[in-house]
């Protein structure tokens, strides 16, 4: 019972931090999406959207894990909980190999980029994402065999989904993207190494030549650099669990569930909290948006105050303080 109750407070906190910082990135990635009419910025609003999602979703075991006595879930509300978990998961994961490919095809065809990703085909993407999600979520309410044969009414992945279900996840989905983000990599690294020697090349002549085509720019590459670390993360958190899965299916003696459900999900789970604080450390144009909404939430903050107080010189004196808090405002945006 305590231990059913322990679980619940850390599923409940990490819940709550995934939440909040993924609508702070949703936030600030959408403003900047307003600002500047980037139609990649999409797949990084849908990261954050997805993993916020999670977020909801796992905050709906939070009441079973405790309430005390315990409280049993009938088979069928379990079995979407669960859906939902898994298709929310399954969209953060398509959409970082979507924010892949992007950066990969922005190097790749820098000319063409512009042609190729427009609003329609983010659009189409996207969609298709979402599609393809909510059919890995929900297809073993459709599939007897990943289905667990007996429930005992306590709601959790492995009570009504057979790890069957993750070893097909697991060998369709998760190790094909690995190796083809790895190859996306390594073409990007080669394409990088190429793009410095051309540069040294040139100025080493003493002269920069126009190339015919846009020059791929460092943001490109170091937006590649994030990427990576997404990967890397995801590939971290998420490969104990789907292992351990496939290792339980191989030996049905191994009673593996507890390390499974207790453990190893959690910290695939928290590879949703993970991606939202990647993004506002390593991404550049990120994190000079929350620097400006923190700016503008305390120039707020203060000029809120400053109206409430008592000041001497009455209301013009209150209105001159706010004038000179709206000027230090811009300039401190400016600078």
């Amino acid at each position: 019972m305590e231990s059913s109750v322990s679980f619940g407070v850390i599923l409940a906190v990490l819940a709550s931090l995934i939440i909040a910082a993924n609508a702070l990135v949703a936030m600030a990635v959408l403003s900047l999406i307003l600002k500047n009419d980037s139609v990649s910025l999409c797949f990084t609003l849908n990261l954050a959207v997805a993993d916020a999602l999670l977020g909801l979703a796992i905050s709906g075991l939070v009441t079973d894990q405790l309430s005390t006595p315990a409280r049993p879930t009938e088979k069928t509300l379990c079995s979407l909980r669960m859906a939902f978990v898994t298709s929310s998961a399954a969209a953060s994961v398509l959409t970082v190999m979507l924010i892949a490919f992007d950066r990969y095809l922005a190097i790749k065809q820098p000319l063409r980029y512009f042609q190729i990703m427009n609003g329609f085909m983010v659009g189409a993407c996207l969609a298709g994402l979402w599609l393809v999600s909510n059919l890995i979520g929900f297809l073993p309410l459709g599939i007897h065999g990943f289905q667990q044969t007996t429930y005992k009414g306590s709601c959790s992945f492995f009570a009504v989904f057979h790890p069957r279900f993750v070893l097909t996840l697991s060998c369709v989905g998760f190790f094909p993207a690995l190796l083809l983000f790895v190859f996306f990599y390594c073409d990007i690294l080669k394409i990088a190494s190429t793009h410095s020697q051309q540069i040294r090349n040139t100025e080493h002549a003493g002269a920069l030549v126009r190339a015919h085509r846009p020059p791929r720019t460092p943001n490109d590459f170091k937006a590649v650099r994030t990427v990576a670390i997404l990967i890397g993360s995801f590939t971290l958190s998420w490969s104990p669990f789907l292992i351990t899965s496939i290792v339980q299916v191989a030996c049905q003696e191994c009673h593996l569930y507890l390390v499974l459900e207790q453990y190893l999900w959690l910290l695939g789970v928290g590879n949703s909290l993970l991606n939202p604080l990647i993004y506002a450390y390593w991404q550049k144009e990120v994190r000079q948006q929350f620097s400006q909404m923190a700016l503008a939430m305390k120039n707020g903050l203060t000029t809120c105050l400053l109206l409430l107080s008592p000041r001497d010189g009455g209301p013009e004196g209150r209105r001159e303080s706010v004038r000179y808090i709206t000027t230090m405002s811009h300039s401190e945006l400016e600078g």
